[in-house]
């Protein structure tokens, strides 16, 4: 039978130095291995040597969106100044919950930023590739920019809810209707082209 699983907290004393050496996890003082997170303890012994003590986290971290990093997401609404989005991968890492972002109307483009029209650059339901240029302020939004011309919306629907094709850097189509509508469109890259 299994010996039954320990679980420590940050600052708990293990054990002392004579029992086991410190491993990942943990750290030393006065004469004992402390517990430095809260997770299991893990006794590996190799050898007859002494035991290396550690503690592992059950989950791996959650991985955030870093300033520089490319991400995808999803807009959820948009007003005159700003589209506000829901941040689904960061590179191509999707992540178990989505973080919040905003691509300010002065970060659609690098050029003519003054005439940007938010509601010809992105639409609710757009999936838009964006990077990350700052951490946000106190609501926790994560500010974006789509200004480079691998940056912008990669898919859209049209109001007939057929998936769009763009035609230009400003423009996509409905190949049902031939709509066209207009959109900050990405210059996807052939590596992040599905085939």
């Amino acid at each position: 039978m299994a010996p039954p699983v320990r679980y420590c907290i940050p600052g708990e004393r293990l054990c002392n130095l004579e029992e086991g050496s410190p491993g990942s996890g943990t750290y030393t003082r006065h004469g004992y291995i402390f517990s430095s997170l809260a997770g299991c303890l893990i006794k590996s012994s190799e050898n007859g040597a002494l035991p290396v003590i550690s503690v592992m986290r059950e989950t791996e971290s959650q991985l955030l969106p870093d300033v520089g990093a490319i991400v995808t997401c999803k807009v959820s609404s948009i007003n005159s100044r700003f589209a506000k989005v829901h941040i689904l991968y960061v590179g191509s890492t999707p992540l178990k919950n989505s973080f919040r972002g905003t691509i300010r109307k002065e970060d659609v483009r690098a050029t003519e930023k003054d005439k940007v029209e938010i509601y010809k650059s992105f639409r609710p339901g757009d999936i838009v590739l964006a990077k990350v240029i700052s951490l946000g302020d106190a609501q926790s939004n994560y500010l974006l920019t789509t200004a480079e011309n691998e940056l912008g919306v990669v898919v859209a629907h049209s109001e007939s809810g057929v998936q769009m094709v763009p035609i230009s850097w400003c423009e996509m189509q409905c190949p049902k209707t031939h709509t066209k509508e207009f959109r900050k469109v990405a210059r996807v890259q052939p590596e992040f082209l599905q085939t």
